[in-house]
């Protein structure tokens, strides 16, 4: 069915908005820690475990929820994700308390896991070739440069408003969204016979990652040699084993591992994990300048704003590369570029001045590899998937974004704090930020061995379909 190019506008602004309705709710909670441990009267160690908890259970249960929008409806489950949002952002309104947080936190967190791959699954839907990576940049700009836009919002917001206020914001995006979404086409894949959740695969799956997380964040606390870490790295270990022994025998698996038989895809998956827990570094960076430097939440996303315009700008660069020369070279590129303009902000050897520079021209550099990588890895991600498996596929993918920036913060944040206790911020910092280059390293290594060169290069297709600016799937 073609729908009129005004109309395919629309639903692209819709889509970006309940994609930046959960950055806005998920990012900001990282400059406005000090606002709520104050007003709520929680612990410090409990507002770090609300802060990771969103985009935990948005890993856990993104491929669930991929799953499940290709069979009810990617339109149906977004409307279901931007409801629970708005639950979500309530909950903490009123929350005066640990309890109603992280259960607002949690809640959160499905709504992303619901939102991310049926809006995902619904641009693959309605576009093919190039304007299918058109659109695919639009949802970048939402789903990647939203996390710098958002930091920026919120701290203006809570430094001038107030932390609650944030939340406030987030609900009426969230209601616009479904507004601009009304009038779009319902998508989902064709029935091929009723077949059972996989209840035990899913419940594995969730066990192992919460105890890997626990591991990360509270090892040392517990002690690295305790019994009780020891005895979680066994259960992670025992579970990974009876999670593929299972798995491996059933037709409905939980992660669909018939997809990773396409290398293109397994590296894009695997990459785009990587990348963002290169992404994820930026927390520490924002903690160092407020603790040690004195800035304020709303400094610290001044700090940062080049990352976003760079990243923005950078995302339809991305594409035409994409166009040109394949996804190989600038997923490459992309990677190193991060990394290295991250790398700059854990240069915190210099004096205040010099350091502002170095680490604003940092988080532009590093925005600039962010932004060019983005579609051309999204793109491989979906297009040799078929249309019955891309609801899924997008769940897997972007349960690669979310667990990556989760252990990324873990990770990151771990080594800053247990350097905080033997040595001083600086080094601790420094070394915490350059954790980063070990996932860049490793995401460039995934993506020369299984991203082809000519990956993502335009193909000639019928006369009939040149002229083809919108399909979409109508039940």
């Amino acid at each position: 069915m073609e729908v009129k190019s005004y109309n395919a506008n629309i639903f692209i602004v819709g889509i970006v908005l309940a994609l930046l309705t959960f950055w806005l709710f998920a990012q900001s909670m990282i400059n406005i820690i000090p606002a709520m441990q104050k007003d709520l009267g929680v612990s410090f160690g409990t507002l770090n475990i609300a802060t990771s908890l969103t985009s935990l259970f948005s890993g856990l249960f993104i491929v669930a929820a991929g799953g499940i929008s290709d069979r009810m409806g990617r339109k149906k489950l977004t409307y279901i994700g931007l409801m629970l949002s708005i639950a979500g952002c309530l909950l903490i309104i009123v929350s005066q308390n640990a309890t109603l947080l992280i259960f607002g936190r949690v809640v959160q967190g499905i709504s992303a896991a619901c939102i991310m791959p049926a809006s995902l699954a619904l641009i693959k839907a309605a576009f093919d070739g190039k304007e299918r990576q058109r659109a695919l940049s639009y949802w970048s700009f939402g789903s990647w440069g939203g996390g710098g836009l958002t930091a920026l919002v919120g701290g203006a917001i809570a430094t001038y408003i107030g932390w609650k206020w944030i939340f406030v914001v987030s609900i009426g995006i969230a209601l616009l969204s479904m507004l601009l979404l009304r009038g779009i086409p319902e998508s989902k894949a064709e029935e091929q016979g009723k077949t059972k959740f996989d209840f035990p695969g899913f419940f594995l799956f969730i066990l192992m990652m919460l105890m890997v997380n626990i591991i990360v964040t509270r090892g040392q606390d517990f002690g690295w040699t305790s019994s009780l870490t020891l005895s979680l790295i066994g259960g992670v270990l025992v579970t990974l084993v009876i999670f593929f022994a299972i798995e491996r025998k059933k037709k409905n698996q939980f992660i669909e591992f018939s997809l990773f038989k396409t290398k293109a895809y397994t590296g894009a998956v695997v990459s785009n994990c990587l990348q963002n827990g290169i992404a994820a570094n930026i927390v520490v960076a924002n903690t160092y300048v407020q603790l040690a430097r004195g800035f304020t939440s709303f400094q610290t996303g001044l700090l940062t704003v080049g990352n976003v315009v760079a990243l923005v700008l950078m995302i339809r660069v991305g594409e035409k590369m994409l166009q040109k020369m394949g996804a190989r070279k600038p997923m490459l590129t992309a990677t190193f570029i991060a990394s290295l303009g991250m790398s700059m902000t854990a240069m915190t050897f210099l004096s205040d001045l010099a350091y502002i520079v170095v680490a604003f021209v940092g988080f532009l550099i590093s925005g600039i590899g962010i932004g060019m990588y983005a579609t051309p890895s999204t793109d491989t991600a979906l297009v040799n998937i078929a249309d019955d498996k891309v609801g899924v596929a997008s769940g897997i993918y972007k349960m690669g974004s979310s667990l990556g920036y989760s252990f990324g913060i873990a990770i990151s944040t771990a080594v800053y704090g247990m350097l905080m206790a033997i040595s001083s911020i600086h080094v601790a910092a420094s070394v915490g930020i350059l954790v980063n280059v070990v996932f860049a390293i490793a995401a460039m290594i995934v993506v020369s061995k299984t991203i082809p060169p000519e990956e993502g290069l335009e193909k000639p297709v019928p006369n009939f379909q040149a002229d083809k600016k919108w399909a979409v799937n109508e039940e």
